[in-house]
């Protein structure tokens, strides 16, 4: 593939409109060595883990309001599932009014993109969990509050909800990059805007291969290595 696009371009004469394998190679070495390449990439992560981290918590907090609370399912679930169907960069001109062209509009934005997935996969996981779960943690004296959400509910809903969580941060990561277009400071998705201001098609190629460089990684090394350990405890995949 890596001769077939090097081939492309001198084939075919594309010119400064996309760049060619030795390009892209040497903007690589030159954004990390003399660039912002390594700045952008740690301030972007550092935005995405903040957001991440909130939008799990809350999310997860939400799905088990909705999955014990018929009336908040059919009243907040319901607007929880129109929420998801708005893409959160629609919501940045409100976070740039609220908060200003800064770190606090990327991570509300960030968050938003991820929150409402997370939500529903929570709800869908803890409404699967088998009721003898339940009786017999209450049996066993751990009570219906705080203690029994962490320890049972939480745990037994695991392997419906890593889906959620796999689905959330690949929006997380769509909805990161459109704030940081937009919002001030160092990131990925700035430098993409200025190598677009540029005709840098280099240095905008270089963000998007870093960006799923990174997003697959982050799948396969952590989340999907963790769900398919959760699989096999709960006997939902064999070894």
């Amino acid at each position: 593939m890596l001769i077939i696009w090097e081939a492309g371009y001198r084939i075919f004469d594309w010119g400064w409109k996309f760049p060619s394998l030795i390009q892209t190679a040497q903007a690589f070495v030159y954004g990390f060595t003399e660039g912002q390449l390594f700045e952008a990439t740690l301030q972007s992560v550092n935005r995405l883990l903040i957001a991440f981290a909130i939008s799990i918590s809350v999310g997860t907090v939400l799905g088990f309001l909705f999955a014990r609370s018929r009336m908040l399912d059919d009243t907040l679930g319901f607007m929880v599932v129109a929420l998801q169907t708005i893409p959160s960069i629609a919501w940045l001109p409100f976070a740039i009014i609220w908060f200003g062209l800064n770190d606090t509009s990327v991570i509300f934005i960030t968050a938003l993109g991820a929150t409402w997935t997370m939500a529903i996969s929570s709800r869908t996981g803890i409404m699967n969990i088998p009721p003898i779960y339940i009786k017999a943690a209450q049996t066993m004296g751990t009570g219906t509050g705080w203690r029994m959400f962490i320890q049972v509910i939480i745990p037994a809903a695991f392997p419906h909800m890593m889906n959620g969580v796999r689905v959330a941060w690949a929006f997380a990561w769509r909805a990161l990059v459109a704030g940081e277009l937009i919002a001030r400071g160092v990131g990925l998705g700035q430098l993409l805007q200025d190598g677009r201001n540029l005709g840098d098609t280099a240095q905008m190629l270089c963000i998007v291969i870093i960006i799923a460089v990174l997003g697959t990684i982050s799948d396969h090394l952590l989340f999907k290595k963790l769900e398919d350990k959760l699989l096999i405890r709960y006997g939902l995949k064999k070894h």
